[in-house]
């Protein structure tokens, strides 16, 4: 008996914070979009696209301190890179690149099941002279998610997060904006040269060369300068004559 009364002395000196259950789990931090696509694995290209253009910086620091509609990003993946022509990314300029990324990335949270309801053409980050570069996004029987460009089409592949403010979707096809790589139209041709209209009554006319100088006939006053001499010659000789005679 001494011994359980012992036992029960010592459960009832246990200090009262040890039986209150665990309290709530601190709060997570703001999703990292970089770390999100370094988990998935295959991403490299990508993520150093994002990097060099700072649009990761700026995505993380827009979740950080956005509490509006979220954002989605269409993550290619290194083989959907690698399947671009050679130097299509070395050809563009920094400016172009930036456009490339933000093209990725709409400025609205989507689960797979509102793409079913998207109004098209959706608007992107990215933005040019004409306005908000766009895609098209549709949803077929399958529940697959079908994206156009313009220029390429593609699925939505694996969902690397779909949790508010942030959905990640992995895409096999590196998403190229009509503004940047779609087919210019010809340019217009220049205007063909007025032709000169010739003068009323006649054309124009053409001024004489040299050679045509020295062969035309004479004007009216050298003939008529001609003609004095030949007569004074004559009559030179005439009064020659009648002096001899």
């Amino acid at each position: 008996m001494a011994a359980l009364a012992l036992a029960f002395l010592a459960l009832t000196a246990v200090p009262a914070v040890l039986c209150q259950a665990p309290g709530p789990a601190a709060p997570k931090g703001p999703p990292n979009v970089t770390a999100i696509l370094e988990k998935g694995g295959q991403y490299t290209t990508f993520i150093r696209l994002m990097k060099s253009t700072q649009q990761d910086t700026q995505l993380n620091s827009q979740l950080n301190n956005s509490f509006g509609s979220g954002y989605t990003v269409f993550a290619p993946t290194d083989n959907a890179f690698a399947s671009l022509k050679p130097g299509t990314l070395n050809k563009l300029s920094q400016q172009e690149q930036v456009s490339l990324v933000q093209f990725h990335v709409l400025p609205q949270f989507y689960s797979l099941d509102s793409f079913e309801t998207a109004s098209n053409p959706v608007r992107t980050q990215a933005s040019g002279s004409d306005g908000p570069y766009t895609l098209n996004i549709t949803a077929d029987s399958n529940s697959q998610v079908n994206v156009s460009t313009g220029v390429v089409a593609t699925r939505l592949g694996t969902a690397l997060r779909a949790t508010q403010p942030l959905a990640v979707y992995s895409v096999d096809t590196v998403l190229l904006p009509n503004d940047l790589f779609g087919v210019k139209p010809p340019s217009a041709a220049p205007p063909a040269p007025a032709k000169k209209k010739p003068a009323k009554g006649g054309s124009v006319a053409e001024a004489p060369s040299a050679g045509d100088s020295a062969d035309a006939p004479p004007s009216g006053a050298a003939a008529a300068r001609a003609g004095w001499s030949s007569l004074a010659a004559l009559l030179l000789g005439a009064a020659a004559c009648s002096t001899l005679l």
